[in-house]
């Protein structure tokens, strides 16, 4: 008798493992398809907050894992509008991941993109980045910046 293969779970799991697989050897945390901003560690998230070379290397690593680019030493050799559209998204992804700190500090009240899977803002980056322009993250009731 055949084995029936689910095609949406198989490829679901192929995105995770070329997403995440290099993220489980470099911050030694287990990542799914469902893995949200929130779940992440205080650490991975205060590592990815960071700018330099060291986070841009982490986010190619993933970024181009989801959209099936290749490996991150591989970034220089893409075409001028692959590269592009990794920083576009490093770039989302960076923000969202200090919206996300701001949160646990409890500076800010939500964001828009929490809802969503770190693969999810990939996939539909541009959307994404629609909505919460709509949808700016607002301060918490308890930051001593908030207007009351």
């Amino acid at each position: 008798m055949s084995k029936i293969v689910d095609l949406h779970n198989y490829r679901t799991k192929a995105v995770e493992q070329r997403a995440f697989g290099p993220w489980q050897k470099r911050f030694d945390e287990v990542y799914d398809a469902k893995t949200r901003l929130s779940d992440l560690s205080d650490k991975t998230l205060f590592f990815l907050a960071q700018p330099g070379e060291d986070s841009s290397v982490a986010y190619y690593e993933m970024i181009m894992g989801v959209l099936d680019l290749g490996p991150a030493t591989k970034f220089n050799y893409l075409p001028t509008e692959q590269q592009m559209q990794v920083v576009d998204i490093h770039l989302f992804l960076a923000d969202h991941m200090r919206f996300e700190m701001m949160c646990r500090l409890e500076w800010l009240a939500a964001h828009a993109c929490q809802k969503y899977s770190i693969i999810e803002l990939v996939q539909n980056h541009r959307q994404m980045r629609d909505d919460c322009k709509a949808n700016p993250p607002g301060l918490s009731a308890s930051h001593p910046g908030h207007a009351t």
